[in-house]
């Protein structure tokens, strides 16, 4: 079976494409009658659904892996322990699960970046979910030590209260920016003249 297009996208790192690219391979493997499920780079194609947040996706696609694949191959198990606690939103035990297992050279790539991701999409939501967080907690949300995790937020404009132990968030000021097309415009002026008169 050829995975060339799954290694290319693993060596050039376009890991947004890696689950695309498993989808049409399997589906393409299993409209010709080919057995792959020994083969198939389980572990890979459920973290590229991680890496684009498709949980629902990697669900359906673990309980369509045969248990003796789940059973003998420890890579697809670890990459499945990320998924459950992504499902139950346990956001520290989500980097316990990606440190908790020694992955191949085929996938330590490719969950190191999505390590990085799950680490942006963490910051995002503590940008717009708090005003102020422990310092404790955020540590956890963002899978890093307290030391590492306030010099994060700090580059980023946060500040630290090292007293209370609490770390004040920066909120982003919203761009908005409003174009008026002419016409709309010109639209809007003739149905208040309407009105007016």
């Amino acid at each position: 079976m050829d995975f060339s297009p799954v290694t290319d996208a693993l060596a050039v790192k376009s890991f947004d494409k890696v689950a695309d690219i498993c989808d049409n391979l399997m589906l393409q493997v299993a409209s010709e009658g080919i057995s792959f499920h020994d083969d198939w780079p389980y572990a890979i194609h459920l973290i590229g659904y991680f890496y684009v947040d498709d949980c629902d996706s990697a669900r359906f696609l673990w309980k369509t892996i045969p248990t003796s694949v789940k059973e003998s191959n420890p890579e697809v198990a670890a990459a499945w322990r990320i998924g459950q606690k992504l499902w139950t939103i346990d956001y520290a035990a989500v980097y316990e699960a990606i440190r908790g297992f020694d992955w191949s050279q085929d996938a330590k790539d490719m969950v190191a970046a999505f390590s990085d991701v799950y680490t942006k999409r963490m910051f995002q939501l503590l940008l717009s979910a708090y005003s102020t967080i422990t310092i404790r907690d955020l540590a956890l949300f963002l899978g890093m030590t307290e030391d590492d995790a306030t010099t994060y937020v700090v580059e980023n404009g946060w500040t630290v209260d090292a007293a209370s132990q609490m770390v004040s968030v920066k909120k982003q000021a919203i761009k908005r920016e409003q174009k008026v097309d002419s016409s709309k415009l010109q639209r809007l002026t003739e149905y208040v003249f309407h009105l007016e008169h």
